[in-house]
């Protein structure tokens, strides 16, 4: 089986292998035939060792594809089925799912440390799979409730993007900050996630809703989904003076993972306003403030977990809203590359070039 494989954290170029074997299949396990996978930046992280994941490791963890095997006691999948893949599914019973917060259920999370993939041949044999999948890989293998059925009318493409960014995004704005309308936005970093979370500001109503990228392409593209001016970092002062008067915005989403940005992104909410927290950062990058202004200025810090609602109502309201043509997904996917290109994909991220590049398996 062919499959992309980073051998050690920090290498920046994956490695396209052949020998790739998908292991765990058992009960409560299904075997997934991945179609399309998207290419997010938590990916990079993971690489660069940003975010902690086992190596060697095969990244990707927004996916969609088609069951080929269910194991025993999977009673609600079968051989076909097209299926989005779950990263972070719930398990219905821990504490956090009991009080409806089931995307802080840690059970996915248990699944990091077990290897996804084997090298029969390989130094060391075992591999694991990013976030517990690892969907650059033509097959995996998950635990049935990692595998979110789909209706027949969702191609694998926009289901893929459903798996992760655009559930973060628009959760964002739809579940954590449950956006004003009316009210002004800001949304810093405009790659597929905070694209999304500008489609979600829009769905609300805001009234005005600023993006905010370094990258031209990248703003041009945030006023084609929604924002009423996109502007440069060195830009947003003069943003905020112009459409708030110097107050500062109602909300703003911070969808980079960086304490610098999400300082700025503090500094430029209204006091009293709300700063959204998406982009996922290191354990080491520390976000400073002060007690006296946490006090005075009463600002609301809101982290945003996998869009901060529950995962499966939020795959069924984006395909609602989808086929309603209320959302544009389609036009989030700016590149497309087969898995033998993948360090072309890598390459997109890392200049800006993409919003979103579909990994075709």
């Amino acid at each position: 089986m062919r499959a992309a494989v980073l051998h050690e954290i920090g290498q920046d170029k994956l490695e396209v292998l052949d020998d790739v074997e998908a292991v765990g299949f058992g009960p409560g396990r299904v075997r997934v035939r991945v179609r399309a996978t998207g290419l997010c930046h938590s990916d990079l992280s993971a690489m660069a060792g940003v975010l902690p994941q086992p190596a060697p490791f095969v990244p990707g963890h927004e996916g969609a594809g088609e069951i080929l095997e269910v194991g025993d006691g999977v009673s609600h999948l079968k051989a076909g089925d097209r299926v989005v893949v779950c990263w972070l599914p719930a398990c219905g019973v821990c504490p956090a799912c009991k009080r409806g917060q089931t995307e802080l259920c840690l059970a996915g999370f248990m699944n990091a440390g077990t290897p996804n993939f084997r090298r029969p041949g390989g130094s060391p044999s075992d591999v694991f799979g990013f976030a517990g999948t690892g969907t650059f890989a033509e097959e995996v293998v998950v635990d049935a409730g990692c595998a979110v059925p789909i209706p027949d009318d969702v191609p694998f493409d926009i289901a893929a993007l459903i798996g992760c960014g655009v559930t973060t995004g628009l959760g964002a704005a739809l579940n954590t900050a449950d956006v004003e309308a009316g009210s002004s936005v800001a949304v810093i970093g405009c790659g597929g996630v905070g694209i999304s979370a500008i489609q979600g500001a829009r769905l609300k109503g805001a009234a005005e809703i600023v993006a905010v990228d370094p990258v031209v392409s990248r703003r041009e593209s945030a006023l084609k989904f929604g924002a009423t001016r996109a502007v440069s970092p060195d830009e947003l002062a003069d943003a905020k003076q112009q459409v708030t008067g110097g107050e500062g915005f109602d909300y703003v989403f911070e969808v980079v993972g960086r304490s610098a940005t999400a300082r700025t992104a503090y500094e430029n909410t209204r006091r009293g306003g709300t700063l959204v927290v998406v982009g996922a950062g290191a354990m080491d990058d520390f976000l400073q403030l002060n007690m006296f202004e946490l006090f005075f200025d009463e600002k609301r810090i809101l982290p945003s977990m996998y869009g901060g609602g529950d995962v499966l109502r939020s795959y069924e309201r984006t395909i609602a809203l989808w086929r309603a043509g209320r959302i544009d997904l389609n036009g989030l996917i700016t590149h497309r590359v087969p898995l033998t290109e993948i360090n072309e994909a890598l390459d997109q991220m890392r200049t800006g070039a993409a919003l979103r590049t579909c990994i075709e398996i």
